[in-house]
């Protein structure tokens, strides 16, 4: 998708594996599929969750969606030792051509860069068999509060979330699950928050979550850089000021996403 913020380039494909460990223990804790024998993952990307779910649930099997040819090719190469469990279609998920249905599907942080994601709820939804599960996790940006507030995160926080809009995503798509999904014609709707609050009570957690979220920031930087919107200077101060919050002892780092359940 020529919308994706984050780009391909092979630091990014690694950044994507590295963020399926760090917020894992977050994520998965509500996942269901026991019972479901073949899911449809939207967006599998480089199949860094893909991983994690074949993982929990060894009986299932995952049809890989994803827009991206560049990104099905490094899931494969990732996912080799689960090959006999795997297809990959290289398709737009707006509008799905698949020659089967599913009892089960999951979304993890795809629908935030899709115009129009209603339209990938309602393509999935005819691909599902009744009584299918859903799971859907979704940012909510807006959520994040830092402290010591430093203007440096805050003014590149701001554009990289202007900058998503830009492209057509939706930084805080998280918030309007619920009625997506109930547009899109599914019941049994539950939300659930997630995320983290974190502070000096647990250093290295803190340290290792600002970390990661200067990986997370810098993914969009090059794109941003090209579209004028930062300076390269914008970027070494934004690191800065995570460096400083990380260390400050009355340091806060908050930030809520959104996962979503459903049937048909």
């Amino acid at each position: 998708m020529s919308n994706y913020i984050h780009g391909y380039v092979p630091e990014e494909q690694e950044r994507l594996v590295e963020q399926a460990g760090v917020l894992g223990s977050l994520i998965y804790p509500r996942i269901d599929f026991i019972g479901c024998k073949h899911i449809l993952e939207i967006g599998s990307g480089v199949g860094a969750q893909t991983q994690v779910l074949l993982d929990l649930f060894p009986e299932i099997r995952i049809t890989c969606v994803d827009a991206e040819s560049k990104q099905l090719e490094k899931a494969q190469v990732n996912l080799d030792s689960f090959k006999g469990r795997l297809n990959f279609e290289h398709q737009d998920a707006r509008n799905l051509q698949l020659n089967e249905k599913f009892d089960g599907a999951f979304i993890c942080w795809v629908l935030e860069h899709i115009p129009e994601p209603i339209q990938v709820l309602r393509s999935l939804k005819s691909h599902l068999l009744p009584g299918s599960k859903i799971w859907l996790t979704e940012v909510y940006n807006s959520s994040f509060y830092f402290y010591p507030e430093l203007s440096g995160l805050r003014n590149y926080y701001e554009k990289f979330n202007q900058f998503q809009r830009s492209l057509g995503g939706d930084p805080d798509v998280g918030l309007k699950l619920g009625n997506l999904l109930h547009e899109a014609g599914f019941i049994d709707i539950n939300l659930f928050p997630g995320g983290f609050h974190l502070s000096q009570h647990d250093p290295n957690t803190l340290r290792r979550i600002t970390t990661y979220w200067k990986g997370l920031m810098k993914s969009g930087a090059d794109s941003m850089l090209e579209a004028q919107l930062i300076k390269e200077e914008e970027i070494r101060i934004m690191e800065q000021d995570l460096d400083t919050i990380s260390e400050d002892r009355n340091a806060v780092f908050y930030y809520r996403f959104v996962q979503a359940s459903a049937t048909i």
